[in-house]
């Protein structure tokens, strides 16, 4: 061997050698602690790095970088801080948190940061993603075509969700949100099913799974769970991997459904962290990266490139006080491509589900239905909205019969109308038989079937 080929295999060796060689880590060491905040000194990390905070008898805790000032870095843990005393070492690990996919991941139930709740074993996922994933171009996305069977009448029929569009469930506490939720999991075609519970009662975690989802609902699903007592942190991250998940089984050609329980804890998760770090407060006390985060979340969902899969993703929004004016759901309201609202006074008066008809929208639904179908669904919400402008002096005798035709229609059609919105909880409505109960209601027969048998049609 000449000198040339031995100095070159030399390099060569070396270069192996570097390459494999990890990093110099610069240790740096915990200077404060105020609330779930903590400040770090002597070590640098970027926006979202983990590191690792280490106490004298050797107890750790993973912290997430959430901000930084001069020398300092703001951390957020992710588990419980006792055990952590002043000067703990603080190491940064130069990783993000990733997003463990794969089908190994259906049926599964997992936390936060990924790890297994349902005592299965360890998760044998295919590959991990980013957890923020990657923004798809507006202009390659495949429009809103087709009608989503979601198994409850009213919305099949009135407020028709396309393949692929994002809806917001709108509700005060005990109005029925996650009965009509579970509805939507179960009668819903789809081919995966990702459930995020961010932020709610952790007892709801274990009754979503057995009493909503069942084993058949579990098999093709994979559910998320951060509830309420997890760190900012966690919640933030329950449903930035929830997202992941569902866009990795969209990216294999899949139908999913994304059920994300719900949109308002993790706006309330992101301000914790905000306020914690110094950010000041702007609407109602939420700073404003908190409207920033909402849509850079809900713009992950919807269709993909054309020929590929979709997100049909449903964020429940829970209304504080039944406050439609509440600033998380004006900014969800202005970013989602409709909205179902639940009422309080429909749920007391013992009907369900409790959606308001008049205050709820599809966005998409003009685009993907017949314009007979348009028409029927505006006459229904007219006849509707008649009966409840004048409701009051129809329920004190106050209104004599023949002085509005319009109101003596109302009055006519209303309990057909309020029998049509209601539905059992067990009982699924196909998108066929939602359609079928409309045109039936009115008397008119479809436009396809016009041409062979006569039908006796209103004027619409």
């Amino acid at each position: 061997m000449n000198r040339s080929n031995i100095w070159k295999s030399r390099l060569e060796n070396c270069r192996e050698k570097i390459e494999k060689t990890q990093p110099v880590c610069v240790e740096g060491k915990l200077t404060r602690m105020v609330g779930l905040t903590l400040e770090a000194m002597g070590c640098q990390a970027p926006i979202g790095a983990r590191c690792r905070v280490v106490g004298p008898d050797n107890s750790e805790v993973e912290a997430e970088v959430v901000g930084f000032s001069a020398d300092k870095l703001y951390l957020m843990p992710t588990g419980d801080m006792r055990g952590i005393s002043p000067n703990a070492r603080v190491i940064p690990t130069n990783r993000v948190y990733q997003a463990p996919v794969g089908k190994a991941l259906l049926g599964r139930v997992i936390d936060g940061a990924g790890n297994p709740l349902d005592n299965l074993g360890p998760l044998r996922a295919e590959t991990s993603v980013s957890i923020h994933g990657k923004p798809i171009n507006p202009l390659s996305r495949e429009p809103i075509s087709e009608p989503l069977d979601v198994g409850v009448r009213t919305i099949n029929a009135l407020l028709t969700v396309g393949r692929g569009q994002r809806m917001g469930l709108f509700a005060g506490s005990g109005v029925g949100k996650s009965v009509l939720l579970g509805m939507m999991t179960r009668f819903t075609e789809a081919d995966v099913i990702v459930v995020g519970l961010i932020g709610e009662r952790g007892r709801e975690v274990k009754e979503f799974i057995q009493n909503i989802l069942g084993e058949e609902g579990l098999s093709r699903a994979v559910v998320v769970a951060a509830p309420a007592d997890s760190t900012p942190v966690l919640r933030m991250q329950g449903a930035s991997l929830a997202t992941s998940i569902a866009e990795y089984f969209r990216d294999q050609g899949k139908n999913v459904l994304l059920l994300m329980d719900s949109l308002t804890r993790y706006a309330q998760a992101q301000r914790e962290i905000a306020l914690a770090i110094g950010e000041p407060p702007a609407t109602k006390g939420y700073p404003p990266s908190v409207f920033a985060k909402i849509p850079q979340l809900v713009e992950r969902a919807g269709n993909a490139d054309k020929g590929g899969g979709s997100i049909t993703a449903i964020y429940t929004v829970l209304t504080e006080g039944d406050d439609q004016q509440d600033p998380i759901a004006d900014s969800a309201r202005a970013i989602l491509d409709g909205h179902i609202v639940l009422s309080r006074q429909i749920a007391e008066s013992g009907r369900y589900p409790a959606i308001d008809i008049e205050a709820s929208i599809s966005r998409v639904m003009t685009e993907i239905v017949s314009d007979q179908h348009i028409k029927l669904t505006h006459r229904f919400k007219q006849i509707y909205s008649t009966y409840q402008r004048s409701h009051d002096l129809i329920s004190v005798g106050a209104y004599v019969a023949g002085s509005d035709p319009k109101i003596d229609e109302a009055i006519a059609l209303f309990p057909e109308l309020t029998n049509f919105a209601q539905q059992q909880i067990n009982e699924p409505v196909t998108y066929e038989q939602s359609m079928a109960g409309l045109f039936a209601l009115f008397g008119v027969i479809p436009e396809s079937a016009s041409n062979t048998s006569p039908a006796a049609e209103i004027n619409l």
